[in-house]
């Protein structure tokens, strides 16, 4: 069983709810001076545009990479690749252990060149500003995107990759996009441990199943 779109979007669901959970103060300052209404709907989307498509282009990078190693002639090694990052990343959601995200230390030398610019767009005033600060949020050292793009990698060419990044993204919409009372709610819901815990072990689920011991 090869990295699939449903797997992806679970994965992303799952990851949505680590950010309600731990980014709090991330999605305050994005809303600094941004006006409310229909106007603020349009640089939440503008702004979650660009983090989904940054995703996907960064998936391509990694895929790309993979392709040009041909390590997808590797199958098995791809598979255990994919179902061990999958059962880590269910681990580090269902709280069990958290060792998976000092991957996110790959990424600081990165995000230290593309801070400054960030901040440039602060606060936002037009929906290409959200564009833009959403492509470059993208980048921020998160030990759960780089774990999901070491197992988008394992699909072994850039489109694939490229494509699972993308459903990724999407499944983190429903949490980045809730507002008011429904994203208090859905905070609730996804900080529960029980949630964390199901979330957690569907993940390592799929990543077990992933693993060709079952071929």
């Amino acid at each position: 069983m090869e990295p699939s779109l449903l797997a992806a979007l679970l994965l992303g669901l799952a990851g949505g709810g680590h950010c309600i959970g731990m980014c709090g103060g991330i999605s305050a300052a994005l809303s600094l001076g941004v006006p409310k209404g229909r106007r603020a709907l349009l640089y939440s989307l503008g702004f979650n545009l660009g983090r989904i498509l940054s995703y996907a282009f960064i998936g391509a990078l990694v895929g790309f990479a993979s392709q040009t190693l041909q390590l997808n002639q590797y199958l098995n090694l791809s598979l255990w690749l994919a179902g061990t990052m999958l059962v880590l990343m269910g681990l580090s959601i269902g709280q069990w252990w958290q060792g998976v995200r000092k991957i996110e230390q790959l990424g600081q030398y990165i995000w230290r060149w593309l801070s400054p610019l960030t901040k440039s767009l602060l606060p936002i005033k037009s929906v290409v500003h959200a564009l833009a600060l959403g492509g470059l949020w993208g980048w921020l050292p998160c030990g759960l995107i780089y774990s999901s793009l070491i197992w988008a990698s394992s699909a072994g060419d850039w489109h694939s990759s490229s494509m699972l990044m993308l459903a990724f993204g999407i499944g983190t919409l429903p949490a980045n996009l809730a507002t008011g009372l429904l994203a208090q709610q859905l905070r609730a819901l996804l900080s529960q441990p029980m949630s964390q815990r199901l979330l957690g072990a569907s993940l390592m689920g799929l990543g077990l199943y992933t693993m060709p011991v079952w071929s």
